[in-house]
């Protein structure tokens, strides 16, 4: 309703400044006004034309006003301060359209886009950090699909890079195991019930270990051992290779059914393997060669290597200096820049080659699709999209950068306009989550505010770990509160609880913010978390269950009131206009979210919304309300509030549960 308003007073206040002074700015500044005493919408337009109209912005301002005469869903104009213009809204029209739902309706936008997002290295179990990356990316797919976009969502497999390389190296010569006797290992694990992706993040972390507690020759066998291992997987067709493939599609299956716990799904698991096979890199090296981003380098320290040129890296006689982004090194292997640039032209349809593809993971409603050198027809087609989201934290933001910069410099403008590195920080533990956890902390780190994890060091959160302890918390609350329920209802409402605080934890703060990770936080019902939002929608379902009735019911009779005005006037019913003015800013939200790519700013609107319900709930007897119509209009109040979170919780990828 809100987004709808705004569009319609910018057409208007467009017409108006066309008409009087001939001018058609490109856009038109809109606020929100910091107290609903002066409005619901405002502009500072006239501060912005004095200078070309050599008026004052006040004087400006008020020849607008003068002009403006009336629109429908608008109450007034009037001007403030040295020159904003304030836009009251008719209430009860932005009532009952709130009420509709007619102006929340998005159409398809027709825009074919891209995410990537999760990517974890196949040679060990997934973390809390991996946890924020495919949150953050699901929630961004939720919120593209709900704009009315096609999304695919792509979940990258490093197969062949040196992480799965050190956990081969780890069962082939820390372990000293057999191909025979990994095969051997899996199936027992299998048969017991244990983990492979958990047995290999100790073997990492001893691996990593290794590596260095040796002797300076040994340490430096080991570390030739390391590389010679990694160009074996890269090469492919050998016992190694064989290992790593085994190894990284067990664990790679474990990651899917690990992320499956939170909502999360994908469509297409491009693999590294596969990229490299396909030959992605030759077509992309000719593009790149053709197109000039790259050059042969004579001399200086990138000798016998092909670099692009960094942005300002010419000097003023035209000549190249040494800050060039090496491509290709001398031996003629390729950096990974370079296997990325073909990635992506790939992603947009612009490589000319293209994977084949294989099923690999069932979900309820769809299948997901794996890279393969040779495929299995028919299949969906992926890539050739219009826009790419890459989720990848801040560290990588110099390689994504160049990425960019080369399709640039390829003429591939447009297509780097759209690629989005949709970067985070990390996340650690609170000094408290990690004793909790069963770390030893030492009293310096007891006293830091966060601390850091580590899968080298083997320090840190396995993802499964944390959701199964985050359900058993929870799961005992549910048990004490909800004793009329059976074991597999309570066991559900446990696992909406702990899915909806984890993911809530992990968006309600900005990309750029550092995480630090901590139970009693998360699983609070006070403040801003998941559960408390929950909660919010619990306590509305039990107003309608009480009532005996029913939200559409009530609308249906909502829709027949004739008046009113007199339930949103008057400083005793400021708040309830206040929640649905809250409730109609849905499409404004969501239109937030997807221009900063900042899905923090959905899980603000959801607490928002929440806490001024429970503030409308404490302040006004909703089913003891005497004046039947009155009543109705509070119920109608509640029906929209509990639409609105079930929606916006939606879109965070939290269930709204019966019962808490």
């Amino acid at each position: 309703m809100v987004l709808e308003m705004k569009k319609r007073l910018e057409a208007h206040l467009r017409g108006v400044l066309q008409a009087k002074y001939e001018i058609q700015p490109e856009s038109i500044p809109m606020e929100t006004p910091p107290d609903l005493r002066m409005g619901e919408l405002a502009t500072p337009i006239a501060f912005e034309l004095a200078r070309k109209l050599r008026k004052a912005p006040k004087m400006i301002a008020q020849e607008i006003v003068a002009a403006l005469g009336s629109l429908e869903g608008f109450a007034s104009f009037e001007v403030a301060g040295a020159g904003y213009i304030n836009a009251r809204l008719d209430r009860a029209a932005g009532v009952r359209m709130a009420a509709s739902g007619e102006s929340l309706a998005v159409t398809a936008s027709g825009l074919h886009s891209l995410v990537e997002h999760t990517s974890i290295n196949p040679n060990k179990a997934a973390h809390i950090g991996h946890l924020r990356n495919a949150i953050l990316g699901d929630t961004f797919v939720r919120l593209l699909r709900a704009a009315g976009q096609k999304v695919d969502v792509q979940n990258y497999i490093d197969n062949t890079g040196v992480q799965v390389a050190d956990v081969v190296v780890g069962f082939l010569h820390v372990e000293g195991k057999s191909a025979g006797d990994v095969r051997a290992l899996l199936e027992e694990l299998k048969s017991k019930g244990e983990r492979i992706d958990f047995y290999c993040w100790d073997l990492y972390a001893k691996t990593s270990q290794w590596y260095t507690s040796g002797t300076d020759t040994e340490n430096e066998a080991r570390k030739k051992l390391r590389y010679a291992t990694l160009h074996e997987i890269e090469h492919g067709g050998n016992e190694t290779a064989e290992i790593a493939e085994v190894i990284s599609t067990v664990v790679l299956r474990r990651h899917l059914e690990t992320m499956l716990r939170l909502g999360i799904e994908y469509d297409f698991l491009p693999r590294e393997s596969e990229i490299l096979h396909l030959k992605f890199w030759e077509a992309a090296f000719e593009q790149l060669k053709k197109s000039g981003v790259l050059y042969f380098e004579n001399e200086g320290k990138n000798k016998g290597c092909w670099v692009m040129t960094r942005p300002g890296a010419e000097t003023a006689d035209g000549v190249t200096d040494e800050d060039a982004k090496v491509i290709v090194r001398s031996n003629g292997t390729v950096t990974y820049v370079g296997k990325d640039i073909a990635y992506h032209l790939w992603k947009f349809g612009l490589l000319g080659r293209d994977f084949g593809y294989k099923p690999f993971f069932k979900y309820p409603g769809h299948a997901c699709w794996i890279s393969a050198e040779k495929g299995e027809e028919p299949h969906p087609h992926f890539g050739g999209a219009q826009a790419i989201y890459n989720v990848i934290d801040a560290r990588q933001s110099d390689p994504q950068a160049n990425v960019i910069q080369a399709l640039r410099g390829m003429g591939h403008t447009e297509q780097a306009d759209r690629y989005t590195h949709f970067s985070y920080e990390m996340v650690a533990l609170t000094p408290r989550c990690a004793v909790e956890l069963g770390y030893e902390v030492s009293p310096e780190d007891l006293n830091r505010p966060y601390i850091e994890v580590s899968g080298r060091k083997g320090f840190g959160v396995k993802a499964d770990d944390l959701i199964d302890k985050l359900i058993a918390a929870t799961r005992a609350e549910v048990d004490a509160r909800q004793t009329g329920r059976d074991e597999a209802e309570r066991q559900r409402i446990a696992e909406q609880i702990a899915i909806g605080a984890l993911r809530y934890f992990m968006l309600k703060y900005t990309r750029n913010s550092v995480i630090a990770f901590d139970f009693k936080d998360a699983l609070s019902f006070e403040g801003e978390t998941g559960p408390y939002i929950q909660y919010a929608v619990v306590r509305i379902r039990n107003i309608f269950r009480k009532g005996e009735t029913s939200p559409d019911a009530v609308l249906a009779e909502f829709a027949k009131l004739a008046e009113l005005g007199t339930y949103l006037s008057g400083a005793e019913n400021e708040d309830i206009w206040a929640l649905w003015l809250r409730a109609g800013r849905r499409t404004m939200v969501l239109e937030q979210c997807i221009a900063t790519s900042e899905p923090a700013h959905l899980a603000k609107h959801a607490f928002q919304l929440a806490q001024e319900f429970n503030n409308f709930y404490h302040k006004h007897h909703i089913l003891t309300e005497e004046d039947p119509a009155r009543k109705t209009f509070l119920l109608a109040t509640a029906a929209v509030a509990l639409r609105e979170l079930v929606e916006a919780l939606a879109w965070l990828g939290i269930e709204s549960p019966e019962a808490m």
